[in-house]
């Protein structure tokens, strides 16, 4: 009995128009990184659980995908640990390996590791897939694209600024004509624990404030209650839900909110540099906005929180990112400061797809078919397709020699600008004739002189 053909939820096959798009869009980040100076690098689809777990918080350990143990490995499980309900520490026996949940804890591994090699600071991108264990919707996958850019070695705000202009770079590049850079601090997250008396649930307030615009405001004081935090404390936070006006005004009222936080403070006072900074060097369709409940609910941030949306789609963040200061210590490197972006590569897809922003000429891959009228005439073909290949020009000879129909078909499926026509009487008069796909002009053009002709043209 044949098997029904079919892929896990959360992943996806991609046809070759798709391929051909995500290559664009791939290739526009890139460059943006390569002009800024950054260096790629690439880390394994898995790393050891011990190198990941504990890393992104309770809730982004649970949407780590484990790798099971094989052959002999299995003989290993904590078997006691099952016995007395030990389940994670059993299913840690179980598997000694993990497909990496983002980029940025395996560089700061990578980091540790490879010191010796690398000059600080230390600017970095890197495009690969991760994988989370999250239900499949709208935007959200378990199998996707980041690309990422860190400079790790300089605590200097300067970076962050670097970064927004970055990201303002590549979304305009791609012609998103509007799209949002939210800013915040760990910093004032800190001092808005300390001013509430909650400095120890400082985690449990920045989930449940990163949940605003999902949940919102009922439901993440319905989570702080449920959490343990008090009610004297949520008052203390509820105003914060509504702080209103242009990033100097919020940060004013801020200012007298933390006045009591000196960690606070120092949070308000990276945030203006920030903004002040970026504004003044100017942005092309992005504009910055601070949101004091912007968390993103990874416990390795400790100063500035980026995250971007595209203006008027229905889409979550298409960029997200921010510093850590302590990443590398964990792995036995301290006083190592790092910021960094990612950008969420198949939520900028959809976006694009969307708003029907890719060039055209993404998918025009193939410059020049030859139709195939038989064998001598195909011959004559494939010769002079040879010369246009040696000068980079893709193109290809069909085949076989179906009726011309069905030829021109597949030259319009694959969006080839050319078609070139050489039949009986073409080859008698050496010469064949050159179709613009676009226009249906046709020219007669010797074969001697086809080649040097087309490249004119193009």
């Amino acid at each position: 009995m044949s098997q029904k053909p079919a892929i896990p939820k959360g992943t996806r096959d991609f046809l070759p128009a798709d391929v051909a798009k995500r290559t664009y869009l791939f290739n526009v980040i890139r460059s943006v990184f390569q002009l800024h100076g950054f260096q790629p690098i690439e880390t394994p689809s898995f790393e050891l659980s011990s190198t990941l777990m504990g890393k992104y918080g309770d809730e982004g350990d649970r949407l780590i995908f484990r790798i099971l143990n094989s052959g002999d490995k299995m003989k290993k499980a904590d078997l006691q640990a099952l016995e007395a309900g030990h389940l994670p520490k059993f299913a840690s026996s179980l598997s000694e390996k993990a497909l990496r949940y983002d980029l940025t804890v395996p560089f700061a591994r990578f980091v540790v590791q490879h010191q010796n090699d690398l000059s600080f600071p230390f600017k970095r991108y890197q495009i690969q897939p991760v994988w989370r264990a999250d239900r499949p919707q709208h935007g959200r996958y378990q199998e996707f694209y980041q690309c990422d850019g860190d400079i790790i070695g300089s605590d200097s705000l300067m970076n962050e600024v670097e970064f927004i202009q970055i990201v303002d770079t590549v979304l305009s590049a791609l012609a998103i004509p509007s799209f949002t850079i939210k800013i915040n601090n760990r910093k004032i997250l800190s001092g808005i624990a300390e001013v509430c008396g909650e400095q120890e649930q400082l985690i449990t307030i920045t989930v449940a404030l990163d949940k605003l615009d999902k949940i919102g405001q009922d439901g993440v004081v319905t989570e702080l209650e449920s959490k343990g935090i008090n009610a004297a404390a949520i008052e203390k936070i509820k105003p914060l839900f509504s702080l209103t006006g242009n990033p100097k005004e919020q940060l004013e009222i801020l200012s007298s909110y933390l006045s009591s936080s000196e960690i606070g403070l120092k949070g308000i006072e990276e945030v203006k540099f920030v903004i002040d900074t970026a504004s003044d060097l100017g942005l092309k369709n992005g504009k910055i906005e601070f949101d004091v409940t912007l968390a993103r609910g990874l416990n390795y941030y400790t100063g500035a929180i980026v995250e971007v949306k595209a203006d008027n789609i229905n889409m979550g963040s298409i960029c997200g990112g921010g510093r850590y200061d302590d990443l590398t210590a964990t792995f036995g490197l301290s006083g190592m400061s790092g910021v960094g972006i990612s950008f969420g590569a198949d939520r900028i897809y959809d976006v694009l797809e969307e708003l029907n922003l890719f060039p055209i000429e993404v998918n025009s891959s193939l410059k020049l078919m030859f139709a195939n009228f038989g064998a001598e005439e195909s011959l004559i073909c494939m010769q002079l397709a040879q010369q246009l290949r040696s000068k980079g020009v893709a193109c290809e000879v069909y085949p076989s020699a179906p009726k011309l129909q069905k030829q021109m078909k597949y030259a319009n499926d694959r969006i080839a600008q050319w078609v070139v026509l050489l039949g009986e009487e073409e080859l008698k008069n050496k010469a064949l004739v050159l179709k613009n796909m676009k226009s249906g002009e046709q020219t007669v053009i010797s074969f001697e002189k086809f080649v040097d002709t087309f490249l004119t043209l193009n």
